[in-house]
């Protein structure tokens, strides 16, 4: 018995047009899903190394948390929201300490992120210039960025010692500036200490992001703002700065995000417990939830911390964008 194949029933297929394969098929959701496999080792990763301790820690702010329950931290009692009306309470003594650290924290970012912009924004310009060992100076101004934090930071805490640090050996043995040795790292002077630091580490970053976006600066602007009498402060005004802004305003969102989470620097510099002078917000976070062992609150003010540093970077992206657009008008 002969069987014959029967048309197919509808549209047509047009002269010359061939059905696609099972196996074309296959290779396009191959082909499709590609991106997405190699996606998911990051996803992964970010999920076990962020969001799940985000997760746990937001629901450690919610209990009372204390180190009678640290074997068994489940079976730890609901606070609600107590933890974090302690915080906020700034009449008593652990929300007063917050808004003291805080504080510490806000100005201790301004002047560190404003230092490290200004120190790397002008050595970048200066580097621009062609001259001999200028790929030295280059090299020599990323040490700081290159080095380990803790080797850095180490070194900085022997330097500062009052009796034989090379800070008092040359401000009061070689200068004669000061009347007697003076206490870096305690006292008022802790808070000098701790931003000299944050400045030596943290301007090479800005050096760079900033020499990176010079070169994206055409040469001949400067030639023409030459040719029409323009001089350096003229052309660092109309030309360069202009030119850089969008570098700018990525380079202070990153700087002052990096200097208000700081922990490394204060807790390597200080120890576990900083001067008030000098009791940044992440130390203190640290103090309440180690040293105090109240888990439950310091989990709170980690929360409060991140709550603020989202409303800061949403108002900051905000403000800059309407600049963007007012500038392209």
């Amino acid at each position: 018995m002969t069987v014959t194949a029967q048309p197919a029933v509808g549209k047509e297929a047009p002269p010359g047009a061939t059905a696609p394969t099972p196996r074309r098929r296959t290779g396009r959701v191959r082909r499709g899903a590609l991106p997405y496999l190699l996606l998911l080792p990051a996803l992964l990763l970010e999920l076990l190394v962020h969001l799940v301790p985000m997760v746990i820690g937001i629901v450690m702010s919610f209990k009372e948390l204390t180190q009678f329950y640290i074997r068994d931290w489940g079976a730890a009692p609901w606070a609600a929201f107590d933890n974090y009306s302690v915080s906020v309470d700034f009449d008593a003594p652990i929300g007063k300490a917050l808004l003291h650290s805080f504080f510490v924290t806000c100005a201790f970012t301004v002047l560190s992120v404003g230092l490290c912009w200004l120190i790397g924004t002008t050595a970048a310009v200066y580097m621009q210039e062609n001259f001999r060992g200028r790929g030295f100076l280059r090299a020599v101004f990323l040490v700081p960025y290159a080095l380990p934090v803790y080797a850095a930071v180490i070194t900085w805490a022997f330097m500062f010692q009052r009796d034989n640090g090379l800070v008092n050996h040359v401000l009061h043995d070689q200068l004669g500036l000061t009347d007697s040795p003076s206490f870096w790292l305690i006292g008022d002077n802790s808070f000098v200490a701790l931003l000299v630091v944050s400045v030596w580490k943290g301007w090479p970053f800005a050096f760079l992001i900033v020499m990176a976006g010079l070169q994206n600066i055409p040469r001949e602007l400067y030639e023409a703002a030459s040719i029409d009498g323009a001089g350096m402060l003229q052309q660092l005004r109309r030309i360069t700065l202009p030119s850089l802004r969008p570098v700018n305003q990525v380079l202070v969102l990153v700087l002052f995000l990096w200097t208000f989470n700081d922990f490394n620097t204060p807790f390597v510099l200080f120890g576990r417990a900083a001067p008030d002078a000098a009791d940044l917000i992440s130390i203190h976070i640290y103090q309440s939830s180690f040293v105090t062992w109240n888990f439950g609150a310091g989990s709170a003010m980690s929360v409060l911390l991140l709550l603020f540093l989202l409303v800061v970077t949403g108002v900051y992206l905000v403000l800059t964008s309407r600049g963007r657009r007012a500038a392209d008008v």
